[in-house]
């Protein structure tokens, strides 16, 4: 088994990188695990940082677009 510490996400889809973020927002909100919590807003900075975008709220904007 080939060992990874990091993956692209240049194929997956705006939508899928949205519903990763909702479902990590849910299941956050009904475990109270905060782990959840925290990948969900390293996940949305990582990506707001790559595509440039002021602001979280303006990201989750554009993949739900």
């Amino acid at each position: 088994m080939i060992n990874f510490d990091k993956i692209s996400i240049d194929q997956i889809s705006k939508r899928d990188l949205l519903i990763i973020i909702q479902a990590l927002d849910y299941t956050y909100e009904n475990t109270k695990i905060e782990d959840f919590s925290k990948l969900k807003d390293s996940l949305l900075e990582e990506l707001r940082l790559l595509a440039e975008v002021p602001t979280q709220d303006e990201l989750i904007k554009i993949l739900s677009a």
